[in-house]
């Protein structure tokens, strides 16, 4: 099948491709392995959830976040930890895959559209997983590597908000993608950026800022939680009354 060069999907990853933290799922089987201590993961899990459940934009909270990220991979062979990743995958990270959006990432490589993941997650992971799913590809936050090892630093920024909308305009100015025609699914109101920079945004297992930004925009909504009665109930209400909504502009 002819591949459409001008138009391609971008996912998000947690809690939209997957039910959780791939960083998690990645910090948990490497304990399991006997990477590091119980106190390393202990501060390493606090940092994530920390992150994740208060949801801040603040740069140190970031920053806490993505020092816990990049520190536990740090002085390990690339070539042991993408061994270890892949077990990891087939233990914690297929299990947990939103079957629903495999299927709409399936639906565009039927019509010969690329997918693409976009994800914090480390690039390297995110590439696996793009990998072992049969996507197109994955950009992720970059790892530093020196002698065939992690150094626990990044190249770069850690992959999030605005960083992830940054990205994918770099590819599509490499690869040639016209952004208009694209497609991108996230669960996140911080997401706003990336869902923005292109003609298609899409809403997947949406928080509730997302939610009705969604509805209020006409944006398509997904949700594969067993909660369904949300969308079935919920949502045509939010629709109905999206008006009361219009007023609330998606911050880019």
């Amino acid at each position: 099948m002819a591949i459409n060069e001008n138009r391609v999907a971008f996912f998000d990853v947690d809690n939209t491709l997957i039910k959780g933290s791939t960083i998690f799922f990645l910090g948990r089987g490497m304990y399991q392995r006997g990477f590091f201590s119980k106190k390393d993961i202990g501060a390493f899990v606090l940092a994530n959830l920390r992150y994740r459940m208060t949801g801040t934009e603040k740069p140190e909270e970031i920053a806490r976040f993505q020092k816990a990220a990049t520190d536990f991979i740090g002085g390990h062979d690339v070539s042991e930890i993408k061994a270890t990743g892949s077990e990891i995958y087939d233990e914690f990270v297929s299990p947990a895959i939103w079957q629903g959006t495999i299927d709409i990432a399936n639906q565009h490589l039927g019509n010969g559209e690329g997918v693409w993941l976009v994800t914090a997650a480390p690039e390297d992971m995110a590439n696996l997983i793009a990998e072992k799913l049969g996507l197109t590809g994955a950009i992720g936050t970059k790892a530093e590597v020196k002698d065939g090892k992690y150094t626990g630093n990044l190249v770069g920024n850690l992959l999030h908000g605005r960083e992830k909308a940054n990205a994918i305009k770099v590819l599509a100015t490499k690869k040639g993608f016209e952004l208009k025609n694209c497609f991108a699914y996230s669960d996140s109101y911080h997401d706003l950026p990336l869902l923005n920079a292109v003609g298609n945004p899409c809403a997947i297992n949406p928080d509730a800022k997302l939610r009705i930004i969604a509805y209020a925009n006409g944006w398509p909504v997904h949700d594969f939680r067993r909660m369904r009665w949300v969308n079935r109930f919920i949502g045509p209400v939010i629709s109905r009354f999206a008006g009361l909504f219009a007023f609330i502009k998606p911050r880019l």
